[in-house]
């Protein structure tokens, strides 16, 4: 008796996580369910050799379950197993090519060494890094005096950011869209072959306690749309506080007309660094299709609870043309949908910062 109830109720809990995040709620710890998937996948199996000795009508009810709940979970993460098809062909090195560091650096981490040293290996042309207190910037201002142009904005609370770059930029600005916590990083900039290209730099809250996601996912929708308000190519980095597979990632990436590196490839869990099995991947790369792709890869530990995230790309829309898959267009209702929210948000922001992209 205690043993059935015992796997019943891991069935239950099993059922809850599957079902809950499907209704698109806002509440926090049903958005925290969308991380843990392969988790989630790897516990279903578990729970479905328990099953097997269940009495009778409960085994088949509960072994229907657990089998229907795991095969939703392995669909949801598939596509970004090796198994999965690609957006992304990987375009060869070159000359030409942008090469990007970015990291959320934990603001509580004092090894600044493994940073320095990564950056000196990396030599990105874009260093974007998040958790950036005034210590950080302090202890890094060594590595930005190498570049041309640096915006540096250390908070307090977990969401500091600096920004740098050598390449020539026609615009960088922080803004802060849904509150004065906040900060996103836009820059226009000219590259190797002098196309001009833009790159934004995200760290949204995440679920927690006390913080429902209606904000944010009007945000992000609101950053999605207007980062692609012209036909320059677009990359977007940064610590998105979501698994590429969520909910709120997926609709980003379809308002935005972005593509997935990590499709087809494998998860690339980025966080928690300092874990074995709670890993996810919430450190995000998005590129519009008329960018080239060179390399997408998870740097060393560096102290932080997050790995940092390389990429490198090229401007080159011929050769993206050949290698990238075009993104598909979004369904005229969830289109409008996505219109109204974001027509709502800036009326009640009262701003509409990025009128000038």
């Amino acid at each position: 008796m205690i043993y059935s109830t015992f796997v019943l109720l891991a069935v239950a809990t099993l059922l809850a996580v599957t079902v809950l995040p499907i209704t698109d709620s806002k509440v926090w710890w049903i958005r925290t369910m969308d991380f843990p998937r392969l988790q989630i996948v790897a516990c279903a199996l578990v729970i479905l050799v328990l099953c097997l000795w269940l009495p009778g009508v409960l085994r088949i009810v509960a072994v229907l379950i657990t089998l229907a709940c795991g095969a939703f979970q392995a669909w949801y993460v598939y596509p970004y197993s090796p198994l999965g098809k690609k957006e992304i062909r990987l375009a060869p090195e070159a000359p030409d090519q942008v090469t990007i560091l970015s990291s959320n650096v934990l603001m509580e981490n004092e090894d600044y060494t493994k940073l320095h040293r990564l950056i000196g290996e990396v030599d990105p042309d874009i260093l974007f890094l998040m958790e950036t207190d005034q210590r950080w910037l302090d202890a890094m201002e060594p590595e930005l005096d190498k570049y041309g142009t640096v915006i540096r904005e250390p908070r307090e609370n977990y969401y500091g950011m600096i920004f740098a770059t050598r390449l020539p930029v026609t615009d960088a600005r922080v803004l802060y869209l849904a509150d004065n916590e906040t900060p996103t990083l836009f820059a226009e900039m000219r590259g190797p072959g002098g196309r001009i290209f833009r790159f934004v730099g995200l760290h949204p809250k995440p679920p927690v306690p006390g913080e429902d996601t209606h904000e944010r996912d009007a945000q992000i929708a609101y950053v999605a749309r207007f980062a692609r308000k012209s036909d320059v190519p677009v990359v977007i980095m940064g610590d998105f506080n979501d698994a590429a597979w969520s909910h709120l990632a997926q609709r980003f990436k379809r308002v935005g007309q972005y593509l997935d590196p990590r499709l087809g490839r494998g998860p690339l869990p980025s966080f928690d660094a300092n874990s074995w099995i709670m890993r996810f991947p919430i450190d995000q790369l998005y590129i519009t299709a008329d960018t080239a792709l060179v390399d997408f890869s998870r740097g060393p530990d560096i102290g932080s609870d997050h790995f940092p995230m390389l990429a490198k790309v090229r401007l080159d829309s011929d050769l993206a043309a050949r290698l990238n898959v075009e993104p598909e267009e979004l369904p005229e209702e969830e289109k409008r949908a996505v219109e109204a929210q974001i027509a709502e948000y800036a009326r009640t922001r009262k701003i509409d910062p990025l009128d000038g992209w």
